[in-house]
């Protein structure tokens, strides 16, 4: 049986908490790799990965706090995670930063229109 994904599949996690739902996500993933010359060769010898980077553009936040009483201050998150739930499996982004906030707001939309995040980690669990 397949299941749509829903806002509450995508969501911000501190300390195993979760601060904020996510309407949407788009990841870039770029591996980086080191290129090795050896003296008189004109092209390169060997290529070797040096670290792969998560850039995480999230659409639609809407912080819930972990209480009534919690204000969740986008702008001091740090070291927070991402967690997406497919149908087929669990992926956590983890050493999460955010690099870019817009905020865009009226009376009726508590939310925050885009954060970019930079991740240290990918996980999936199955």
């Amino acid at each position: 049986m397949f299941k749509i994904p829903t806002g509450k599949d995508i969501y911000i996690e501190v300390d195993g908490n979760r601060v904020a739902v996510v309407q949407s996500y788009v990841c870039k993933t770029k591996k980086e790799n080191t290129h090795i010359r050896a003296f008189g060769y004109i092209n390169n010898v060997a290529c070797i990965p040096s670290g792969v980077t998560y850039k995480i553009e999230l659409s639609k936040i809407i912080p819930i706090g972990i209480n009534e009483n919690q204000v969740i201050d986008f702008y001091d998150l740090s070291n927070f995670s991402l967690v997406i739930i497919k149908p087929d499996c669990q992926i956590i982004y983890s050493g999460c930063e955010w690099e870019d906030i817009s905020e865009i707001s009226d009376i009726n939309s508590p939310c925050i229109e885009k954060i970019t995040l930079v991740a240290n980690k990918r996980l999936v669990v199955k």
